[in-house]
């Protein structure tokens, strides 16, 4: 006889606790422990469920077929995301904020493979199918094999599945699916992590890809337990400004590519259209001759982008000036301004300081420092720097330069650009690869001399 249990669950990493706890021992959050009633039978069930296919061990030598066999996606900028397509079997978890344009960047993406490779079955547990029937005609989407249902309960959409038999699932959204063999409510840790599981076994033994798409926190983080990012081959994040057209499609996570690779989109009135050329696209309304502007390449996956940074610096009113960053780490730039102040004699305890990157990109690598101190520098010197220049190092605190990676293929995007020189660090000569002679490199072996070069 079925019997229920009280038991808490931390909805970060998925703990369990017989009583609640302040803190997870676990993963350190506060505060994330919440009441849950599980039913033993039932969980033994969904348990059994979900051990389905039983495997055999099998000889390295004897596995048939290309592990690396992809789906091919005619989105270029989505296709570069994966890794060049979509490998069958595989499950993917893309995550955003609301409004985004994930599901219309997954509507599209059903289309297409609806069009070239085979049914698809879109589940939606939010909205409705004269909602998504309404997008389809805004997107000028039209295809005989892509379905359409709402449904959240997990054993119906299977039924579906089985029906169907697609080549590609959606499901939108993994909180909205519920087990009906569990006694939580959709959205809890065991409902999230028994649909995901299912789907996973699903997509692992019938080989459909399937896509799940994921809620957001507060933070930006995907919602549900940390395990859920464990389970998926892939974790996405479309990420952009409400406010702008740009939305960056960025990997997290890839079993089957390159980590942090990044798919440049523009929001339109028909959809998502791929930006061939996102560097063009950044600097589009660049204004050259202005102080505080500096040209950076940063490496996103394999692709050098090269994105403007703005610096501001204003005389402040008040006891402690305000630093404020957008696109950078501000702890990183608290940092670059004590190395100006202290080994380049830039002052700045009474001003202001602002830094912004253009176009909703974020930069997080240290290759970005010394062009956020140049922008900085040039702001506060009022001396704009040179219209044709870029700058890539990483800043120490004592002033020094450091190497960046892969500073080639960066020097190659900025000559393809028009771009005639580059501020490098001196260090990145004794390395192994040669610098190209597309570009005029002028090689400086501190933050200091790299002002001097810049803003004289």
């Amino acid at each position: 006889m079925a019997r229920n249990r009280t038991v808490y669950v931390c909805q970060e990493c998925g703990r369990n606790a017989p009583k609640p706890i302040g803190r997870c021992p676990n993963c350190g959050e506060w505060n994330s422990y919440v009441e849950q009633v599980a039913e033993v039978s039932n969980s033994k069930r969904v348990q059994q469920r979900l051990i389905g296919h039983r495997s055999e061990p099998q000889r390295l030598t004897e596995i048939s077929g290309d592990p690396w066999e992809r789906i091919p996606v005619p989105i270029e900028e989505f296709a570069r995301v994966l890794g060049g397509g979509i490998v069958p079997g595989s499950i993917i978890l893309i995550g955003g904020e609301p409004g985004i344009g994930k599901s219309t960047l997954l509507l599209q993406v059903a289309a297409v493979i609806a069009n070239t490779v085979g049914p698809v079955l879109y589940v939606s547990g939010e909205e409705s199918a004269r909602q998504i029937k309404m997008r389809a005609e805004r997107l000028d989407i039209a295809s005989d094999d892509l379905f359409l249902v709402t449904e959240t309960s997990l054993s119906t959409i299977l039924d579906h599945i089985q029906s169907v038999q697609p080549d590609l699932l959606i499901v939108d959204s993994i909180q909205t699916t519920y087990d009906d063999r569990l006694d939580s409510a959709p959205g809890n840790v065991s409902q999230v992590k028994a649909c995901a599981t299912e789907f996973q076994s699903l997509a692992k033994n019938n080989g459909i890809p399937t896509f799940l798409v994921g809620h957001v926190t507060k933070e930006g983080s995907i919602a549900g337990p940390r395990v859920l990012e464990h389970i998926v081959d892939t974790v996405l994040y479309l990420e952009g400004d409400a406010f702008q057209a740009f939305r960056l499609l960025r990997s997290v996570k890839n079993r089957f590519g390159a980590t942090s690779e990044v798919g440049v989109f523009e929001m339109q009135g028909y959809g998502m259209a791929e930006v061939t050329n996102p560097s063009e696209a950044f600097l589009a309304d660049r204004v050259v001759n202005a102080s505080g502007s500096s040209i950076v390449v940063t490496m996103e996956g394999t692709r050098p982008l090269l994105a403007e940074v703005q610096g501001l610096a204003t005389p402040t009113s008040f006891t402690n000036p305000r630093r404020t960053a957008n696109g950078v780490d501000v702890n990183r730039l608290l940092l670059l301004l004590a190395v100006l102040t202290r080994r380049a004699n830039i002052k700045l305890f009474e001003q202001d300081v602002f830094v912004n990157v253009i176009g909703g990109l974020r930069i997080d690598e240290p290759a970005a420092d010394l062009s956020i101190a140049l922008a900085v520098a040039s702001s506060v010197l009022d001396r704009p720097l040179a219209a044709d220049l870029v700058a890539m190092g990483e800043v120490g605190l004592s002033g020094e330069l450091r190497a960046v990676s892969q500073l080639p293929a960066r020097l190659n995007e900025a000559a393809k650009l028009g771009f005639k020189h580059a501020l490098v660090p001196r260090s990145a000569r004794s390395r192994q690869e040669p610098l190209p002679d597309v570009i005029n490199t002028i090689e400086v072996r501190t933050l200091a001399d790299a002002l001097s070069a810049a803003v004289g």
